[in-house]
């Protein structure tokens, strides 16, 4: 039997985008190249050998601190938290046309996401 996985096929923003921005709300600052480069790897690992649950866990515990550093004024902070959060809105979007559970899986985070830091006022060019 094969694996379903639409999930893989979304959008690859999250694979581009989120290794700085997570590196930088985890940091709460500008990161350095040795954590931009380990969450690189786990994003990889996730898409790899993860499933979408995995997936989806962990774009919610990136929510979480979208919402954690709502307070920051750092303005690496302040555009991580606009890049992460707009990638993961549309990712959750997208989920909506797919067929399965993903759509129904991220719908808290949706409107976490749309509560707490819509719009997202990015300030750079990706």
């Amino acid at each position: 039997m094969v694996k379903r996985a639409s999930w893989l096929s979304v959008t690859p923003e999250p694979e581009r985008e989120l290794p700085q921005a997570v590196a930088a709300l985890t940091a709460g600052r500008r990161p350095d190249h040795a954590a931009v480069a380990e969450e690189q790897a786990r994003i990889e690992r996730l898409v790899l050998r993860g499933s979408q649950r995995r997936w989806l866990a962990y774009l919610h515990q990136v929510v979480g601190l979208i919402e954690q550093r709502s307070g920051s004024d750092d303005p690496d902070v302040q555009d991580a938290r606009a890049r992460a959060g707009a990638v993961i809105a549309n990712h959750h979007n997208l989920l909506l046309g797919l067929p399965g559970a993903g759509a129904r899986l991220t719908a808290d985070d949706r409107a976490r996401l749309q509560e707490h830091t819509h719009p997202f006022p990015h300030r750079g060019a990706a």
